[in-house]
C-alpha cells in the first residue's frame, strides 16, 4: 500500500526564522493513486499578526484566528496522520522550513523523523516544464485542474488542488508489477485453425471518437513535454 499526503500550509509571512508562523493547514491522504477521503484541516493562532502581503493572500484575521489551537496543541494530532507517509508539497522547503520551526518551538523532532519522504512537486515541475511557469495556478491551468474556487488561498483548497496536478504529472507512470507465481504446467492439446479465408471487419472510428482521441492525445502531449509514445509511432509509420 502507497499512503501519500498532500501537504499544504498558509502562513503570517515568509521567514520563520524572523517570527513568522503558520496559520493554516491542510492535509489530502491518497492511497495507491486513489483519493481515500480522509483529511485533516487545522486553523491555528499565531499569536502575532500576519503581514499585509499574506493576509491578502490567505484573508484569515486576527479576529477570526483569536479563539483557534495553538501549534503546539495540535502537534501530536497532525503528527500522528502524516507519520510513515509520504509528504507531498509544492516547494516543499518553503512549508518544512515552518513546520520545522513549529515543532521545535513545541519541543518536538523535525518532520523528517515522522514522514517516510518529503516530494517536492515544484522540482518534478521545473523538470517536466522547463523554462515555463509553474506555480500551482499555472499548473492548475496548464494541467486542466478545475481551480475556479480558489479566489483566496487555503491550505486545505490547494493540498486538494495539488492531489489532482500531481495525479495528472505522474499519469503513464505507475508501476505495473506481476507476483510471479508456481503452477504446474498442463499440456493442452488445441486442433490447428487455418483463419486464411477468415475476413475480419474493420470498424472506422466515428468523428467523435476520432476528436475524442486527439483530446487524450494533446493531455498526453502537455504532460509528457511532447513525448507520446502514439506521435511517435505515427511519425515513424
Amino acid at each position: 500500500m502507497t499512503r501519500q499526503v498532500f501537504f499544504d500550509t498558509e502562513t503570517t509571512g515568509l521567514d520563520p526564522d524572523k517570527g513568522d508562523r503558520i496559520v493554516e493547514i491542510g492535509c489530502v491522504e491518497m492511497v495507491d493513486r486513489r483519493l481515500s477521503g480522509r483529511t485533516l484541516h487545522l486553523y491555528l493562532n499565531p499569536g502575532r499578526s500576519s503581514h499585509p502581503e499574506a493576509l491578502k493572500v490567505h484573508g484569515l484575521t486576527d479576529a477570526f484566528l483569536a479563539d483557534k489551537p495553538a501549534f503546539a496543541d495540535v502537534a501530536e494530532q497532525l503528527l500522528d496522520f502524516l507519520r510513515g507517509a509520504e509528504l507531498i508539497i509544492h516547494n516543499a522547503g518553503f512549508d518544512v522550513g515552518f513546520v520545522d520551526a513549529e515543532l521545535a518551538r513545541a519541543r518536538r523532532g523535525a518532520l523528517a523523523e515522522v514522514v517516510a519522504r518529503v516530494t517536492d512537486t515544484l522540482t518534478m515541475a521545473r523538470d517536466l516544464y522547463p523554462g515555463k511557469a509553474n506555480s500551482l495556478d499555472a499548473l492548475c491551468r496548464r494541467l486542466e485542474v478545475d481551480a475556479r474556487a480558489r479566489t483566496l488561498h487555503g491550505a486545505l483548497l490547494d493540498a486538494g488542488l495539488l492531489a489532482e496536478v500531481y495525479i495528472r504529472m505522474t499519469r503513464g507512470q505507475e508501476s505495473l508489477v506481476m507476483d510471479a507465481q508456481t503452477s504446474t504446467a498442463v499440456r493442452l492439446e488445441v486442433q490447428a485453425v487455418d483463419l486464411a479465408g477468415i475476413a475480419l471487419p474493420v470498424i472506422d472510428a466515428d468523428p467523435a471518437e476520432i476528436e475524442a482521441h486527439e483530446a487524450m492525445l494533446r493531455g498526453l502531449d502537455e504532460a509528457s513535454g511532447g513525448k507520446t509514445l502514439w506521435r511517435l509511432a505515427q511519425a515513424m509509420a
